[in-house]
Order: structure tokens, then C-alpha cells, then sequence
């Protein structure tokens, strides 16, 4: 058979009678314009002749006629390129109006083949028409007939035309559609069949692992093959992945030697890479496979613990992360630097001995990480070191637990959570641990405002026995949920370098280092804030050591001889733990933190310097319902902070200014001993009978002092729960409401001896004799001044707080001969 001759309209052939007529496309210059695509039929002979003369025929035939002449090649080389030159003035003109109809036919119409050809009469739509059409197919690319019809009325058309119009066009952009498509799979076919073809020549040259010389085929099976060439594979990304957990970890990671991997599962290691500095937030985060354990389980360590919810912000975590972890990075960098390097970046100051950060050097030295300083801002900066009794693990794990933090220092974080986990660690300990925390900082103070940070801490391991937690602000990266409205403070790099002692102790070394607004703080505190010492390391040491030696006395199994004897190991651990509810209580009372819901109240007549809040006790057993009533004031009092203290925990001398007292001394009933120091202790107190028909009442009461300040909290409590309580009772049901009072100095340099007459053990290590300088005391009171939550507050109940506060200063003032 010659495709010339049934080109040629020729009958013959092993058809059977019948021709194949596929793929004829309709034209524009048809019958309306519309881009139509015939589905493949059967044609009958007696069908017109000038449809084999369609250019649609050959490239139906084109898989047929790879063995025919150079006559066949030549007709149906000519009969597709005259078809590409008719596509393409067909969209040419698609493009240009979208719609030319013959008196509005349609395509349908010109399908039967027994109505004679009338003759073509094109219609061109306006610029008019054709923009009032494509801004409804915008809209509505299926119109109904309603629409249809007011449109055409619009326009001046005939409905039929509008309805064609938009068949024509739903086509002609399903063209569009499908030919982008093929343009896609065309490119990822070629890339599949490049790399089929290099792995064709990967197979055709294997490689022996064992002595890297070509290996005979007939040795190797097929599947083997395989597996060697993703060996190979991975092992090389194993190799970059090892490579940036060495940068990540500060230590080299060894890698895997196994001749055969198994395909790596869906996990991922996102590391940042990229400058030291932290101004360009536009890094892209870098995502390797990672394997299923290798290094002592860095696969888990650094795979987030906690993942996107939805996947379209999957892209926005992972750049994220990748910025936290350059972040941490840099801030642990600039920790241990600022931990190890003393002049010049840290200068002893003549006035007390403590070290001060040299601002200019810090800037020649350092880039900042978070941005510069903000307008308003001061900068705070300090350095302690210190012995403390508590191996390097304990601690790390303290610091990167939100709880155990809290506890270790109760005074100072009002409260605190972990929001993200970003990583866990590796090989089950701390070592690369980063995670995302949210805190509240505090000064026992109503006229200093708790300090809200978000920040990441990123723990460390440097060497054997010796790590470093550093904290710093993100607040410039993205506002977190837990976030303040107004940011009025930044932690700058700051944290500890814990190093062990062969003694079981351990030396830390503390870097404090901020900026804050400034205007918000009341001016009598703004000496102690710029010196450090309000939020700074020497108040975190000193916290560290007086809890840790706490803990030390407690898991001793030897009683210290001071105790009460009468007093069991459990009695001792119930009264402990209400003594630090109290405490606690009695911190956020006084600093207005979110643990209690406190409303402020502004009355004429209490002193400004007065903060009175007042809040609803309702289903709490460890406080009585009803109204809590809460008042604070601080006051500078010209003695020392050491003789302040002592005048303030001696029960002998406590009618001097305490009412609850009767007029007359108390006695100590219970004693439980917190530390080396006495003033650190528990105890219970009872109140003599004024008269037989009074009974005695107790109080619990709590004391604390470092070299940082002092502490003394104190609440009244039932006689018969506290005998509960010192039988190992269940301490949580007992009802108290605490007051109290805290003591800080004025200001650098005037750290006061210790109770036992020595220099303070952190007196920063100064030659020079230390000015014994003037005291802030905070005096607080919380008062139950009704008994039911829904009753309302008056302005005695306030008044009789405010002559409480007012009353309790001046017997302190005239008991310590300060009333000048």
C-alpha cells in the first residue's frame, strides 16, 4: 500500500472500506472561531474529499510511516508544517478577539455533513465587547441564562453569541492549561531520563567497596547494584551532615562504615548556615536526610520536637529555626568570651570592687546580635563568679528545665514556660539542647516593674566537665504569642559557664547582660539597676549558692544541731514546702506578676508611693475566700542592710514593731536550718496570751540572706493544721495569707558584713574597705477584709492597709534610731 496514494484519496488499502481519520482540529476561519478538538472515528468513503487533505491526517499517521519513501516523508513534513503555520495564526487570532462567528453558528452546527455550505460571514466583536466579556469570564466563566441575556442586551449581541463567545474562550483556556502541563512533563521527563541514563553507566562500570577496582558483573546481582550506588550516596550526604553537627556541636561527629544503608527515613536536620552577624533575616534554612541514629543519637537531638501544624507555614518554621540556631550560635560565642576575657573588656571598679563592662570595647569586640540599642534603653552589664556546691550536670539540667529553674530561684522569677523545643539534645543529654522560653524577672519592689523576656537558651557542652546556657532576646526576630505589648527590656548574651571541681563542687562563672526602659523605674532604684546588682550575676550566684547549699542540708541525713528535735524528716519536708507557698505567694503580691490576678487600686488618700491591689480568693484551699487586700511600699532607711535583717528576724525584738505580737516577745517552737548561715531557717513562732481568756497564736515564718539581700516572710497559721504539718501532714490544705519584708542595698559598694561579723564571701574580690551604705526596704501586707468573694470593697478596708504600712515603717524607723 502507497501513503502517497491514500494521501491521494485513494480506496485502497487493508482499511477494510473504511479510513482512519484522527485528531482534526476545527479552525478558526471554520465555522466559529472556537478551538475544538474531534475525538477519533470511523469516516465512510462518501464522506467529502477535502478532509484527507487535512493536516490533522498525517500527524495521525506519523508513528506509521517510519519505513515509507522519501514521497511519503516530503507530503507529511509539508502537511505539518503547513499545520504548525495554521496553529499558529489561529491562537494568534484566538488572542486578538477570542470570538469571530459566522451569523452566531456554533461548532455543533457545521458537524452535519447533509446541509450544503453556505458562505462564511464573520462577525468581529469591539474592544468594547471583548473587555465587558473577559471581565464576566473573570468572574463567572459559566454563566447562566440570565446573565447571558443581560449581557447580550448590554452589548448589542445576540445571546447565542455570548454563550459561544464563552465556549470558545473555557476551551481556548483549557489549551492554555494542557500545554503548560505538557511543557512541565516534558522537563521532568528529561530529567528522568538523564539520570536513567547515568545510572545505566553507573551499572555498566561497577566498582569493588573492598578494594575499589572494577567488579565483575556476573558476581554482583542487580538488586546489589543498587544498593552499592545508594551507599555511595548516602554516605556522601552523611559525610556534609557530620560535617555541620561538628560546627553545630563544636566537636567532630564519626560517621557510619557499613558497606550497605538502607534508604534514609522522611526526617530532617535544619542548620543554618550562614555570617556570624544576624542582619540578614533572609536565610534560607539548609535541609539535609539525616539517618536513623548516628553520633550517639544526633538524629533525635536535632530533629524539633515539636513541628508546624499546617504545611503552608512549613517553609516559614524552617527559615525560622534556621535563624533561632544561628542566633544561638553567636550568643554562646559572645557568652564565653565575655566569661574568659578581663581586661580590657572587664574594668574593677574602685568603688566596691566589682568588675564593669568596658562599653566601648564591647563594641570593637563584639557584633551585636540582636540589633542596636533602642531609643530610651540603658544598658546593664555584670560579671560574678563563685564556688557552688553542685556537679555541672545537675545544673545544666536545672537551667534547661522552666520548672526546676523556678524553684532553684524562687525570688527572682515570678514565672516562666517553655514554649518551643527546638532541640532536645544529643545522646540523651543536653549537649545542643536549644528551646524557645518565655519569663518574668522580678525585684522584690513595687516601684521596679517585672521585666517580660522572650528569649532562646542554648546549652552546650565544651569539654569534659565543662559547659556553658545562654540566654538571649528574639524579640527582633518575630513577636511570639506569649510576647508583651511593649517590649521594656532586651537580654543581650547572657548565661553561665559551669566548670566541675574535683571536690564535687562546681566553679560558675555568670554573665548578666541587658537593656531596659529606664523611665519606668522609680528613681530611688535606679542606682541598683545600673550597677547590675538588681537583676544582675551577682544576684543569680548568690541565689544559686544559698538554694544549692539548702538542698545540700536537706538530703544530709545528719540533723543540723540547731534543729527541733521533736520535728520527723517528713514533718521537716511539709513545713519546708509551706514555708516556699508562702514565699512565693508573697513575691507575687508584691511585684503584681500574672500568677495572680491582681486589680490596682488608686485611692486619694494612700501615699503614692503606696501600690494597693486587691484580688478574689475563691477555691484555693491554701487561702481563705473571700477579699485579699494587697499592699506594698519601699523606703530608704540610712543602716545597713546586715543590720536591718537581724533587727527584723529576731523574735526577741519583734513587739517593736509587729502588732500581731501582743506587746510582748515571741518564742521559737520549731527551727529547721537552710544553710550554714543563721539566717537562713524556717520557723514557727508563737505569740504570747496578753490574758487567759486570749489564745496564743502562731506564725510561720521564713528568712533568707546572701549577698545579693535579705528576706523575711511571715503569716500567721491555725494551730491544728500546723500540728498536721509537723507530723508530715499534707501542708497544701493550710490556709495563709504571708506579709513580709525585702532587703536590698542602694546601691554598688555598699555590701554590709555578713551576720557572723566577716567581709562577704562575693564581695568581688576588692582590697579596698567596702562603704557600708544605706538599705531599700520593701514592707508588703496581704489582709483578708472580707470573708465572701462577691462582697464589695470599702475605703476603711483600704485606709486601715495604708495606716498598716505607714505604722510599721516608723516603729522600724524609731526602733533603729533613723527617723531623720
Amino acid at each position: 500500500m502507497s501513503f502517497g496514494g491514500f494521501l491521494d484519496n485513494s480506496t485502497g488499502g487493508g482499511f477494510g472500506g473504511a479510513r482512519m481519520v484522527a485528531d482534526i482540529p476545527y479552525s478558526n476561519n471554520m465555522a466559529t472561531g472556537a478551538t475544538a478538538i474531534a475525538q477519533p472515528r470511523l469516516m465512510s468513503p462518501s464522506l467529502p474529499k477535502n478532509i484527507f487533505n487535512s493536516p490533522g491526517l498525517s500527524l495521525a499517521l506519523q508513528p506509521n510511516i517510519d519505513n515509507q519513501g522519501d514521497h511519503g516523508s516530503r507530503i507529511m513534513r509539508e502537511s505539518l508544517e503547513g499545520s504548525v503555520g495554521r496553529r499558529s495564526r489561529e491562537e494568534e487570532h484566538e488572542s486578538r478577539s477570542g470570538s469571530d462567528n459566522m451569523d452566531g453558528a456554533s461548532g455543533d452546527d457545521q458537524d452535519a455533513a447533509d446541509k450544503p455550505p453556505r458562505k462564511k460571514r464573520y462577525h468581529r466583536h469591539t474592544p468594547q465587547q471583548i473587555q465587558e466579556l473577559e471581565a464576566l469570564f473573570k468572574e463567572c466563566p459559566h454563566p447562566d441564562e440570565k446573565q447571558r441575556l443581560e449581557l447580550s442586551k448590554r452589548l448589542c449581541l445576540e445571546t447565542r453569541q455570548v454563550k459561544f463567545w464563552f465556549q470558545n474562550r473555557r476551551t481556548q483556556m483549557k489549551t492554555q492549561l494542557e500545554r503548560h502541563e505538557n511543557s512541565l512533563l516534558r522537563q521532568e521527563n528529561d530529567k528522568l531520563r538523564a539520570e536513567n541514563m547515568s545510572i545505566r553507566d553507573a551499572m555498566r562500570n561497577p566498582i569493588c567497596t573492598n578494594c575499589g577496582g572494577p567488579a565483575i558483573i556476573g558476581d554482583i546481582s542487580l538488586e546489589e547494584q543498587h544498593l552499592r550506588i545508594e551507599n555511595a550516596r548516602l554516605k556522601d550526604e552523611l559525610d556534609r551532615v557530620c560535617a555541620l553537627a561538628g560546627k553545630f556541636l563544636g566537636r567532630p561527629i564519626s560517621t557510619l562504615a557499613t558497606s550497605i544503608a538502607p534508604p534514609l527515613p522522611n526526617s530532617s536536620l535544619e542548620l543554618g548556615v550562614g555570617s556570624n552577624g544576624f542582619g540578614a533575616l533572609s536565610t534560607v534554612a539548609t535541609t539535609l536526610p539525616l539517618g536513623p541514629d548516628f553520633g550517639g543519637g544526633m538524629s533525635n537531638a536535632l530533629i524539633p520536637a515539636s513541628r508546624p501544624t499546617t504545611a503552608v507555614t512549613g517553609l516559614d518554621r524552617s527559615v525560622e529555626r534556621s535563624m533561632f540556631l544561628e542566633l544561638a550560635l553567636a550568643a554562646m560565642d559572645e557568652l564565653v568570651k565575655m566569661a574568659q576575657t578581663d581586661e580590657p573588656l572587664w574594668i574593677r571598679s574602685l568603688e566596691g570592687g566589682r568588675e564593669i563592662l568596658n562599653q566601648d570595647e564591647y563594641l570593637r569586640t563584639f557584633t551585636p546580635c540582636i540589633g542596636m540599642k533602642s531609643n530610651g534603653f540603658v544598658t546593664e552589664a555584670s560579671r560574678e563568679s563563685g564556688m557552688v556546691i553542685i556537679n555541672s550536670l545537675a545544673l545544666v539540667e536545672t537551667l534547661m528545665d522552666s520548672n526546676r529553674w523556678s524553684e532553684m530561684f524562687p525570688c527572682m522569677i515570678a514565672r516562666t514556660s517553655t514554649t518551643d523545643v527546638i532541640s532536645s539534645g544529643v545522646g540523651g543529654t543536653r549537649n545542643g539542647a536549644l528551646q524557645l522560653m518565655h519569663a518574668e524577672l522580678q525585684v522584690l519592689s513595687p516601684l521596679v516593674p517585672v521585666r517580660e523576656v522572650n528569649f532562646l537558651r542554648f546549652c552546650k557542652q565544651h569539654a569534659e566537665g565543662v559547659w556553658a546556657v545562654v540566654d538571649v532576646s528574639i524579640d527582633t526576630i518575630r513577636e511570639t504569642s506569649g510576647a508583651p505589648s511593649f517590649v521594656n527590656c532586651r537580654r543581650l548574651p547572657s548565661g553561665c559557664v559551669v566548670q566541675d571541681m574535683p571536690n564535687g563542687y562546681s566553679k560558675v562563672t555568670w554573665v548578666e547582660h541587658a537593656e531596659y526602659e529606664e523611665s519606668q523605674v522609680h528613681q530611688l532604684y535606679h542606682p541598683l539597676l545600673r550597677s547590675g546588682m538588681a537583676f544582675g550575676a551577682q544576684r543569680w550566684v548568690a541565689t544559686l549558692q544559698r538554694q544549692c547549699e539548702c538542698l545540700a542540708i536537706l538530703m544530709s541525713s545528719s540533723v543540723p544541731t540547731r534543729d527541733h528535735t521533736g520535728i520527723t524528716a517528713s514533718g521537716r519536708r511539709s513545713m519546708l514546702k509551706l514555708a516556699q507557698r508562702m514565699t512565693d505567694n508573697f513575691c507575687a503580691g508584691v511585684c503584681a506578676s500574672t500568677v495572680h490576678k491582681w486589680n490596682k487600686l488608686n485611692v486619694g488618700n494612700v501615699d503614692e508611693d503606696v501600690r494597693v491591689m486587691t484580688r478574689k480568693s475563691v477555691d484555693d484551699p491554701g487561702e481563705p475566700p473571700g477579699i485579699v487586700l494587697s499592699a506594698a511600699t519601699s523606703v530608704w532607711l540610712p543602716v545597713s542592710p546586715q543590720r536591718l535583717f537581724d533587727f527584723l528576724r529576731d523574735e526577741r525584738l519583734r513587739s517593736e514593731w509587729d502588732i500581731l505580737s501582743n506587746g510582748g516577745p515571741m518564742q521559737e517552737m520549731a527551727h529547721i536550718a537552710k544553710g550554714q548561715d543563721h539566717g537562713n531557717c524556717v520557723s514557727l513562732l508563737r505569740a504570747s496570751a496578753m490574758n487567759a481568756n486570749q489564745s496564743s497564736m502562731l506564725i510561720l515564718q521564713e528568712t533568707c540572706i546572701d549577698a545579693a539581700g535579705s528576706l523575711v516572710v511571715y503569716a500567721p497559721v491555725d494551730i491544728p493544721a500546723m500540728h498536721v504539718v509537723m507530723n508530715g501532714g499534707d501542708s497544701a490544705y493550710v490556709a495563709l495569707l504571708p506579709s513580709g519584708f525585702a532587703i536590698v542595698p542602694d546601691g554598688p559598694g555598699s555590701r554590709g558584713p555578713t551576720s557572723n561579723g566577716q567581709v562577704n564571701r562575693n564581695g568581688g574580690g576588692g582590697g579596698g574597705a567596702q562603704r557600708v551604705g544605706g538599705s531599700l526596704l520593701t514592707v508588703a501586707f496581704q489582709i483578708l477584709v472580707n470573708s465572701l468573694p462577691t462582697a464589695k470593697l470599702t475605703v476603711e478596708s483600704v485606709e486601715t492597709v495604708n495606716n498598716l504600712i505607714s505604722c510599721t515603717v516608723q516603729k522600724i524607723k524609731a526602733a533603729l534610731q533613723c527617723e531623720s
